[in-house]
C-alpha cells in the first residue's frame, strides 16, 4: 500500500535505510494533479526500481506574479490512490513551509539555458524548477529520476545541473503522453473550454506538419515556424506567443537545421497555457 510522507526528516530517514539495504530508488516529480502521462512515468519508475517514490508539491519558487499558483489544483488523496495504482510505494507531500522553513539564503541561477523559451516568458521559472529539484533529489538520493519530454526544456536544463552539480542520478526522459486525439495530456487541459478542447489538437497537428516538412529536406528554420504559426492562427482562437526551432539539449536557436532539434510552441487560451514540442 502507497504510504504518504509529509516531512523531510522521515522521508530521509527512509531513504537513507534504502540506501543500505542496497535497493534502487526511483523518483518522479511533480505538482500533483496527476493524470495518464505521469501514471506513465511512475509505471515505468516502479518496472526498473525496487523502491518507487513520488513527490507531490506545488512549488511556489516556479510561479510568476500572474500565473496560477493559488488556483492550481490540489488533491494529495486522489494523487495517491493514483499513485498506488502505478506501483508507487511512497508519496512525498511536504508542505511550503516544510520544504521552505527560511528565507533561501543561497539559490541557483540557470544561465542562459533560462533564457530562452519558457524561460524567456516566465522569468525566474527554472531557478525554481533546479532549486526544488536540487533540493528533491538531495532528500530522496534516487538512482534514477523520471521526467516527461513534454517540459524538454525542463528536461534539458535538469540534465545539464545534474552534470554540472555530480549527482549521481541517471535522468531519464519519457515520451509525451498524448491523448487519443494527439493532444498532449496535462494538468491545465481542465481549464479549457469545451470549444477550446476541441481547437488544441492542432497543436499536435501543427508539429506533424513541422516534422513532414523536416522529412521532405527543409532545412531553413524561418520556412517552418511560419508554416506552423500560420496553421496555429488559421486553426486555433488561442494566442500564439511562441514557435521556434532549436538544438536540443544545447538549447541553441537553429537558423539552418543541423543536427538534433526540438520545435516548440505555446499557445495561451482563455484560462491555460498549453505547451507541446517534438524532438527530432
Amino acid at each position: 500500500m502507497t504510504k504518504c510522507i509529509t516531512t523531510v526528516k522521515e522521508m530521509q530517514k527512509l531513504t537513507s535505510q534504502f540506501k543500505r539495504e542496497g535497493q534502487s530508488i526511483g523518483f518522479v516529480p511533480t505538482m500533483g494533479a496527476l493524470h495518464d502521462g505521469h501514471l506513465t512515468i511512475m509505471r515505468q519508475s516502479s518496472a526498473e526500481n525496487d523502491i518507487s517514490i513520488i513527490s507531490v508539491f506545488v512549488n511556489p519558487l516556479q510561479f510568476g506574479p500572474n500565473e496560477d499558483y493559488e488556483a492550481y489544483p490540489r488533491q494529495i488523496e486522489q494523487d495517491t490512490q493514483a499513485a498506488s495504482s502505478a506501483g508507487v510505494d511512497y508519496v512525498f507531500a511536504p508542505s511550503v513551509d516544510e520544504m521552505y522553513p527560511n528565507t533561501l539564503g543561497i539559490t541557483l541561477k540557470v544561465g542562459r539555458m533560462a533564457e530562452v523559451l519558457e524561460g524567456a516568458q516566465r522569468p525566474g521559472h527554472f531557478e525554481g524548477v533546479v532549486t526544488v529539484v536540487n533540493k528533491l533529489f538531495n532528500i530522496i538520493q534516487p538512482d534514477r529520476a523520471y521526467f516527461g519530454k513534454k517540459d524538454a526544456q525542463q528536461l534539458a536544463i535538469v540534465e545539464k545541473m545534474v552534470q554540472d552539480f555530480n549527482h549521481p542520478i541517471e535522468i531519464r526522459g519519457i515520451d509525451i503522453v498524448r491523448e487519443a486525439d494527439g493532444l498532449a495530456k496535462s494538468s491545465r487541459n481542465v481549464y479549457l473550454t469545451e470549444h477550446e478542447r476541441q481547437e488544441a489538437v492542432h497543436l499536435s497537428k501543427s508539429l506533424a506538419l513541422a516534422k513532414e516538412m523536416y522529412d521532405d529536406g527543409e532545412r531553413q528554420s524561418a520556412h517552418i515556424i511560419k508554416a506552423v504559426t500560420d496553421y496555429l492562427h488559421n486553426h486555433t482562437s488561442g494566442e500564439v506567443q511562441e514557435v521556434a526551432v532549436y538544438s536540443y539539449p544545447e538549447l541553441e536557436e537553429q537558423e539552418v537545421i543541423n543536427g538534433q532539434i526540438f520545435i516548440s510552441l505555446a499557445v495561451k487560451f482563455s484560462k491555460a497555457r498549453l505547451i507541446d514540442n517534438i524532438i527530432i
